[in-house]
């Protein structure tokens, strides 16, 4: 299973408030969730997994290694708690959240562990998040033929990330878009807005559908209903080709850049 084009982001939800997002977003038709042990929710999902009525055939379920649990002797038995929570016999992907460039276990430890995790079978797939196109490119190395399934980084209308989308398209490496609506940025955008206008659609659907277009997951998370069923919405949303030129002209770089923790992220392409 290809990993899917739109899921649930569960970012800073907590208690009370991831669950409702998730029950809500399992009635509303999503499929696919995106968690990390860094988020504190991993135990709120899997019960309301657990009351859903939802196949697990039919889920989706990311979880992310937190880099406290990176050394080989944490890593494995983390992610099988991560399991444990989830109420699940293995997730469909697991990620390594952070490349930590500076930090005290070095790439290949952390991803030979990973990869030791699938063969295991507390994953189903592997991949990564927030690495730069020459991580990637060690990382592919470290690895082998063991494929990486995705690369989640942020990727917005003012924060376009080229250098490594063109290398991930030119390496059929697939990404998955995180903060795609800027944190809500993008909603009072002119340009947004005058899209979104035209198509008779919101200034979320239409960076959502941006994303999709090129072929990015989206993951985008709400705590209200309405704008969960709304977002569902993008998969419908076809953007013209002076659309997705007019959205090209609001990229800023790097000075947009939101997600950005000095102790773990790398020198940004």
């Amino acid at each position: 299973m290809a990993v899917p084009n739109f899921g649930l982001g569960t970012f800073r939800l907590k208690d009370d408030v991831v669950k409702d997002s998730v029950r809500n977003a399992l009635e509303l038709g999503y499929r696919a969730i995106d968690t990390a042990q860094g988020y504190g929710n991993e135990g709120e999902i899997g019960e309301v997994i657990a009351q859903s009525g939802v196949p697990r055939s039919d889920l989706y379920i990311t979880t992310k290694i937190k880099p406290d649990n990176y050394s080989r002797d944490k890593l494995v038995a983390s992610l099988r708690e991560s399991v444990e929570k989830l109420g699940v016999d293995q997730v469909d992907l697991t990620l390594i959240h952070w490349p930590a460039p500076n930090g005290p276990v070095p790439a290949e430890e952390y991803l030979t562990a990973l990869a030791d995790a699938q063969q295991q079978g507390l994953t189903r797939e592997i991949g990564v998040s927030n690495f730069t196109v020459a991580l990637l490119q060690n990382a592919k190395k470290i690895l082998g033929d063991t494929p990486i399934a995705t690369n989640q980084v942020e990727i917005h209308p003012y924060l376009q990330n080229r250098t490594l989308a063109d290398y991930a398209r030119a390496e059929g490496l697939h990404l998955t878009s995180y903060m795609t609506l800027a944190v809500g940025k993008v909603l009072d955008d002119r340009v947004m807005q005058a899209i979104a206008q035209a198509h008779g659609a919101t200034p979320a659907q239409v960076a959502l559908a941006w994303a999709l277009q090129q072929g990015y997951s989206v993951i985008p998370s709400s705590t209200k209903r309405e704008n969960l069923e709304s977002n569902l919405k993008a998969l419908d949303l076809i953007l013209s080709d002076d659309d997705m030129a007019q959205i090209a002209t609001l990229d800023r770089g790097g000075a947009e850049r939101i997600a950005n923790p000095a102790s773990v992220a790398p020198d940004w392409d």
